[in-house]
């Protein structure tokens, strides 16, 4: 059975449970403590063990996940062609650059109340990033019409609609994003996302 390290009120963790419930892989979590500090010199989580293989960096082991288990559906979320799973690894990479830079000081200010981050200016100034980076988001499924790389649901949506989430749950002032708001409807009738999206964390 595949063991995943990290607190489940983690984003990084989530996405890689939601991973897993997409492609019906059975899970065990543990909890991080000193005795995994072997496993990631980071000291960060989440962290895969799959029958002694050990992998770290959340996109990394949603992508081996997708790989591995490609014959439990992990193709249709990570397409083999080039371009459409390069398409999917941009907006992935996308998330985890571009994206999560722009929310991390108003997010640590406002949900998380971190001492650190106190300098209103910075706030606002992340609030903008956050939402204009937002807008490109919504721009983007208007395009579409459904997720984020086309009609199909893949890795790319799992990643993003965590952050999503997290962009809707954080009490500050937000553009009405249609496409948006649709978009987190639609993940809604997953179940993966129920559990470990849209349940109450941030």
């Amino acid at each position: 059975m595949l063991k995943i390290i990290g607190k489940d009120s983690s984003i990084n963790v989530r996405k890689v449970l939601w991973t897993c419930a997409e492609l019906g892989q059975r899970v065990a979590r543990e909890e991080w403590n000193a005795g995994h500090a072997d496993l990631n010199p980071n000291a960060l989580v989440p962290v895969l063990v799959d029958d002694g293989f050990v992998l770290w960096e959340s996109n990394a082991i949603c992508r081996y996940l997708c790989t591995q288990y490609g014959e439990q559906g992990g193709a249709a979320l990570l397409p083999s062609g080039a371009r459409e799973r390069a398409r999917v690894e941009q907006w992935m990479d996308w998330q985890a650059t571009e994206l999560n830079t722009a929310w991390r000081y108003a997010f640590m200010a406002l949900v998380r109340n971190s001492p650190a981050h106190r300098d209103r200016a910075q706030v606002e100034s992340s609030i903008a990033a956050w939402n204009r980076h937002i807008g490109l988001l919504d721009a983007q499924l208007g395009s579409t019409g459904a997720y984020a790389t086309g009609t199909a649901f893949t890795l790319a949506d799992v990643v993003l609609g965590l952050s999503v989430n997290r962009w809707m749950m954080t009490p500050m002032d937000r553009p009405d994003f249609h496409h948006v708001a649709a978009y987190v409807d639609r993940l809604a009738q997953r179940p993966g996302f129920r559990e470990f999206g849209r349940n109450g964390i941030a």
